[in-house]
């Protein structure tokens, strides 16, 4: 399966300008939530707690600009994109890398968050 990737893409950066990231539970790598809009960033901002500091866009049409998020990305532990990941549900769509681009991509379901401070 294979779920395009919408442009702009959005990502959250913390107070340093850094990426942040998911890391599931007992896992040693994370994923990166990213939203097809600013209104479903803001939202898993507000229901997370996560003390995002922006919301950055990055635009998929261009293929620097994504081989340069990817070759950031890939220095880290971080093993795919978690595109419109709902805080609430646990419920996204894991996209994978490939070299310098996104790859596959499959529904995902994570335990949901909510009640589980």
């Amino acid at each position: 399966m294979s779920t395009p990737v919408p442009s702009p893409l959005h990502l959250l950066l913390d107070r340093e300008g850094g990426l942040i990231v998911f890391q599931e539970t007992g896992a040693s790598w994370a994923g990166l939530p990213a939203f097809s809009s600013e209104d479903l960033a803001a939202e898993f901002v507000r229901v997370s707690g996560t003390e995002a500091a922006e919301i950055a866009a990055v635009d998929c049409d261009d293929p620097a600009a994504v081989a340069a998020l990817i070759g950031t990305i890939k220095r880290r532990a971080i093993r795919h994109l978690l595109l419109d990941l709902d805080f609430r549900t646990g419920r996204c769509v894991q996209v994978e890398f490939d070299g310098d681009g996104f790859g596959d991509s499959r529904d995902r379901q994570f335990e949901p968050r909510i009640g589980h401070h």
